[in-house]
């Protein structure tokens, strides 16, 4: 089924904190591998070298388009999981379909640490991370009308 959903690069100006431009340049957008994978592969901007136990932030450059009604999740691919218990840090990350309207373009961040006695290295263009897109559905009493601000981890728990 085919949706308005479309992944986009953040603005080099955006990007430039995180990284040069030749970097910039050649992102990778994400797409599935088989058309019948669930998950969209996001490839990794760079080389990355994590070394056991370290934590690592990815720039991944991308920025996502969605309904109100459907939030991105984001994994670890299936095979660093098992073979390098790559976590990401915040277990499963949610990207909410506002995030795009931050100040910082809804730029998606990775921050995973490597949890196995060995090294991991991941080759520039490998997809290191899936996304799955949710459609989610709201209570009957639902009255939120708070507007996002900020770019990560900018919303709080205000009850």
């Amino acid at each position: 089924m085919r949706t308005d959903i479309k992944f986009k690069k953040v603005s080099y100006d955006t990007f430039a904190a995180h990284g040069d431009r030749d970097t910039y340049d050649n992102i990778q957008m994400p797409h599935r591998a088989t058309s019948k994978s669930a998950g969209y592969d996001i490839f990794a901007p760079t080389d990355l070298d994590i070394a056991p136990g370290q934590t690592v932030t990815v720039p991944t450059g991308l920025r996502v388009l969605m309904p109100d009604n459907v939030c991105l999740m984001l994994f670890p691919r299936s095979g660093l999981g098992f073979k390098y218990r790559l976590r990401l840090n915040n277990t499963v990350g949610i990207i909410d379909a506002d995030y795009c309207d931050s100040d910082n373009e809804g730029h998606i961040f990775v921050r995973m640490t490597n949890e196995s006695d060995r090294p991991l290295h991941i080759d520039k263009g490998t997809a290191f991370v899936q996304g799955i897109f949710v459609q989610y559905l709201l209570t009957a009493d639902d009255d939120v009308s708070a507007k996002r601000n900020g770019g990560l981890g900018s919303t709080t728990d205000k009850h």
